[in-house]
């Protein structure tokens, strides 16, 4: 079984001290930083883009985890490769040429992963499995931050563990975004989950060290 990563979400930091914000979950103990990036018109949020990416990069020494929640993200990949990504994530629903796009995202010498949303079966990235590092399920609707957990979305990340064992695909990653807390994380490891986004279950707490803690002893246990 893979390490279980937690990868807090800035889309629920406070932007006017996003430096000092980051520095406070790198020494909370987590494992990632996870990026999102809405344009406006593939969700109904829009945050930011690669140059401000760019500026987060020299800040920690965590992997930056990029969902891609854009359209025609294809154009953008090789920017936000150059500010800085270790691993960028597009939707199957947003990608046309799913396939072509993931591999133009290693092109860049970077991971590549696919998302689907909580109404995309996981079918939608069956056939791109054996081509990416980590796929994403969404268990929000994508857009805003402080959503609750769909319990559905479970269903996916079975079958998704599923076809990853069958597959031998033992460096994939099942990451998780939405809804995730001390109470979901379980629920979602135990269905085959081993990278973890919390926002505001973190970064909505005074303590992020703590907040961060409380998700791994949640986690105790699970084999």
């Amino acid at each position: 079984m893979n390490p279980i990563y937690i990868a807090p979400s800035i889309l629920s930091a406070d932007f006017a001290k996003l430096g000092e914000e980051v520095a406070d979950v790198e020494r909370g103990g987590a494992d990632w930083l996870h990026v999102d990036v809405m344009d406006g018109h593939f969700v109904p949020n829009l945050t930011f883009g690669p140059l401000v990416m760019g500026a987060i990069a020299p800040m920690t020494k965590l992997p930056l985890d990029v969902h891609l929640m854009i359209e025609k993200p294809e154009e953008y990949v090789p920017a936000f490769a150059g500010a800085g990504a270790h691993l960028i994530t597009v939707h199957a629903e947003a990608c046309v040429h799913l396939h072509r796009v993931l591999h133009l995202i290693k092109e860049q010498g970077v991971k590549a992963g696919v998302a689907i949303n909580p109404a995309t079966p996981a079918s939608a990235v069956r056939e791109v499995l054996e081509d990416v590092d980590l796929v994403l399920v969404m268990t929000v609707n994508p857009g805003f931050g402080g959503q609750a957990f769909i319990p559905g979305t479970l269903r996916k990340i079975r079958q998704l563990k599923a076809w990853k064992d069958e597959l031998g695909l033992t460096d994939l990653r099942i990451e998780v975004d939405g809804g995730i807390s001390a109470a979901t994380a379980p629920l979602v490891v135990e269905a085959g989950a081993d990278v973890l986004v919390a926002g505001n279950a973190v970064f909505g707490q005074a303590d992020r060290r703590a907040a961060i803690g409380e998700i791994r002893e949640s986690l105790a246990g699970l084999a």
